[in-house]
C-alpha cells in the first residue's frame, strides 16, 4: 500500500528517506478524474517495489505548502526524489510499467 505524505511528514518521509532509497510521490486531489485512475496504479507500484523504494501519495489540497514548493500546477503530477532532491517529474497518467522503470533507474 502506498504511503500517505503531507506537509508535516514530507521532509522526514520523502526528503530524508530519499537519501537512502528512491521515493515516488503522486501529487493528487480527490476530485481529479485522472488521479482516481492513477491512485490504484500507485498502490500496485508500491506493492511491487516492496522495500526497494518508497511510493506514496500527497493530497495537494491538504498539503498546499509542499505542492507549491515543488511547483505542482496540474495533477496528477509524480515526482521521483533521490538524494534529498527531485530527480524526475511526470505529468498526467502513467502506466505501472513506466513508473516502475523510472524508479529502477535510481535503485
Amino acid at each position: 500500500m502506498a504511503k500517505v505524505f503531507n506537509d508535516e511528514n514530507f521532509n522526514k518521509e520523502v526528503i530524508e528517506a530519499s537519501k537512502i532509497k528512491p521515493v515516488l510521490v503522486d501529487f493528487f486531489a480527490v476530485w481529479c478524474g485522472p488521479c482516481k485512475i492513477q491512485g490504484p496504479i500507485i498502490d500496485e507500484v508500491a506493492e511491487e517495489m516492496g522495500d526497494k523504494a518508497i511510493v506514496g501519495k500527497l493530497n495537494t489540497e491538504e498539503a498546499p505548502e509542499t505542492s507549491s514548493q515543488y511547483g505542482v500546477m496540474s495533477i496528477p503530477t509524480l515526482i521521483l526524489f533521490k538524494g534529498g532532491e527531485p530527480k524526475e517529474t511526470l505529468n498526467g497518467l502513467h502506466p505501472k510499467e513506466a513508473l516502475a522503470e523510472v524508479i529502477k533507474k535510481y535503485l
